[in-house]
């Protein structure tokens, strides 16, 4: 158990496997660290590069001074070879022959990107700085040479075609919903990137296997901001359709309760589609975001009025809902995504975030998971369903339903609105541990009604203590035991969770997971992804995408700057 007055440095600093094997000393035989390329990626078929990416060493890592003027990204590029990854790019860019134009080599392409991102730059800055002649190690280290570079365009071309070629192969997973029912979710082949920064860490010897067998995770959307502007908040996919007299284009603005004025669509401005609706952000939305998971009632910020808390939704927000699915070290207090997709701002997140839940085994197959966390927004069947299906620990918040606040019917459907079991008399039961081989919560009523405990519902005509409860027998020492498996009795899986909700032990894991997406949300405002500078889903999914990789990345050289810069503290 970490000390909770300590810093997360402070307690890595005090881990001396972690500081042995994650210094530069200890990595020194690793180095440098090279990018894993998948078993059967084809070489990329272009022969012939406008720039050429060459790795240029780790010598000057040497210097203990270095470690006090480099930035996270700096060490990037001289703690890791990026050549293995060329070949993934190759294939993520779609080039299948050595024909056509002569392009700059993908990984610097890749590296004068990520750099953009990291300093938060629009394209046009991040070109100025890279030709200018105070930047010139980076083009070096970048791989461009012969005062060439790409131009804009170029630059938008490679988000737009990963962001484009990120699903093409059509690949899908199953997410089973509830009644038998079932939805395709498209496989994001971008998450071969993230991969491939994950098996670096992996790699470095951050995470301790121990911990990688018994992984917690953690799914957490963020809104992002789209760079069009917002003109209409009821914009949907039948804006951006054609419109005729004879078929005319409908108005959901108009079709509100509120009576909102809309737009008739009878310009010739509105034929392809309506002039309200961003052209360039064509899948961006609206949501009333409350920047809360606690019901209104209970939020100190909700108003006393009921008529003001009808119209008070929130912060209008229109763009886009990033969901990473986020790794949490409890040890070593740090995390980094896993994997993520890319959303409109007002998409359900629970059946995208059970199909990434799905893909783990795909992208990570030694994986192994023991908890996974999520707010109340993920309390459904799909979600909740999938993390059975993975052999994990649901520390999901729960998600309210009227029926709850009816204690009559507690004893009848046999479960309180915590999830915790409840007698026929009215007691609730104790929990007595996980089975982790059966996937089974064991309780036992304890025999409480014989032990002075108060009845969570007190029954009418019922004479307490119950004086006819079949349990109280020397037959069973601990009265009633239950098995809860993935349901209820009744098939109901809301409220079922495999920790106790409340308790030590759940608020560890539900607190710790769930800051870990907090620290991924932080990191990607403070490089001025709040509100994005793309426009459209496929730059948008790209560049969140890429983000996601150097999160990853930039942790790995914190981290290792950290362990260094302790070992040569203590050999001081």
């Amino acid at each position: 158990m970490t000390d909770p007055k300590l810093t997360p440095p402070q307690t890595r600093a005090q881990d001396i496997p972690f500081v042995r094997q994650c210094s530069l000393e200890g990595l020194r035989s690793a180095l440098p660290l090279c990018w894993p390329t998948p078993t059967g990626t084809p070489p990329s078929p272009k022969r012939d590069y406008r720039s050429h990416y060459v790795y240029l060493g780790w010598d000057e890592l040497k210097d203990p001074q270095a470690w006090t003027y480099l930035s996270d990204f700096d060490l990037v590029l001289r703690l890791v070879d990026f050549s293995g990854l060329r070949p993934i790019l190759a294939q993520r860019l779609g080039w299948t022959s050595a024909h056509g134009k002569r392009p700059f080599d993908p990984v610097s392409m890749f590296l004068l990107t990520s750099w953009q991102i990291v300093n938060g730059w629009s394209r046009a800055e991040t070109l100025r700085k890279i030709q200018h002649p105070r930047y010139a190690d980076y083009a070096q280290w970048f791989g461009f040479e012969n005062d060439l570079f790409p131009s804009e365009g170029g630059m938008r071309y490679f988000l737009t075609t990963l962001g484009r070629l990120s699903e093409v192969d059509g690949d899908t997973i199953t997410v089973e919903l509830d009644k038998g029912e079932t939805v395709e979710i498209a496989i994001q082949y971008l998450n071969q990137l993230i991969a491939g920064a994950v098996a670096l860490i992996l790699e470095a010897h951050l995470v301790t296997p121990e911990t990688w067998q018994k992984a917690w995770v953690c799914p957490d959307g963020m809104i992002h901001d789209a760079a069009s502007r917002m003109r209409c908040t009821s914009v949907q996919d039948s804006c951006y359709q054609p419109t005729s007299s004879a078929e005319p284009r409908p108005c959901p603005a108009k079709e509100k309760d509120d009576h909102r004025r809309g737009c008739d669509c009878d310009t010739l401005a509105c034929a392809a589609i309506c002039h309200y609706a961003p052209a360039r952000d064509a899948q961006a939305r609206c949501v009333w975001y409350e920047g809360s998971n606690q019901p209104s009632a209970n939020n100190p910020n909700a108003s006393t009025n009921p008529s003001a808390q009808q119209k008070g939704k929130g912060e209008l927000r229109y763009g886009y809902r990033s969901l990473p699915l986020q790794f949490a070290e409890p040890s070593r207090r740090f995390s980094f995504v896993l994997l993520d997709d890319l959303l409109a701002a007002n998409a359900r997140e629970e059946n995208p975030a059970a199909a990434l839940l799905l893909q783990l085994n795909t992208f990570y197959p030694d994986l192994g998971l023991d908890v996974v966390a999520g707010d109340a927004g993920f309390g459904y069947y799909s979600f909740l369903h999938a993390i059975y299906q993975c052999g994990a620990k649901r520390v999901v918040d729960l998600r309210a339903h009227t029926t709850d606040k009816d204690k009559a019917q507690w004893t009848t459907r046999g479960y309180d609105d915590k999830g915790r079991p409840i007698c026929a008399y009215g007691y609730r039961f104790s929990s007595n541990g996980f089975d982790a081989d059966r996937q089974c919560h064991k309780w036992l009523c304890a025999q409480a009604c014989l032990h002075q405990a108060t009845p969570a519902v007190q029954l009418e005509n019922v004479q307490y203590p119950p004086q006819d409860c079949p349990y109280h027998c020397e037959t069973y020492q601990h009265g009633k035991s239950l098995s809860i498996k993935e349901t209820f009795d009744d098939k109901s899986i809301r409220l079922v969770r495999d920790i106790p909700v409340g308790t030590p032990t759940w608020k560890r894991f539900y607190h710790r997971a769930r800051n870990a997406s907090e620290d991924r949300n932080s990191d990607l405002q403070c490089w001025g992804l709040k509100r994005l500078r793309v426009y459209g889903k496929l730059r948008t999914r790209a560049i969140i995408a890429l983000a996601d990789v150097w999160l990853n990345l930039t942790t790995l050289a914190r981290l290792v700057r950290e362990a260094t810069v302790a070992a040569l503290t203590l050999s001081n």
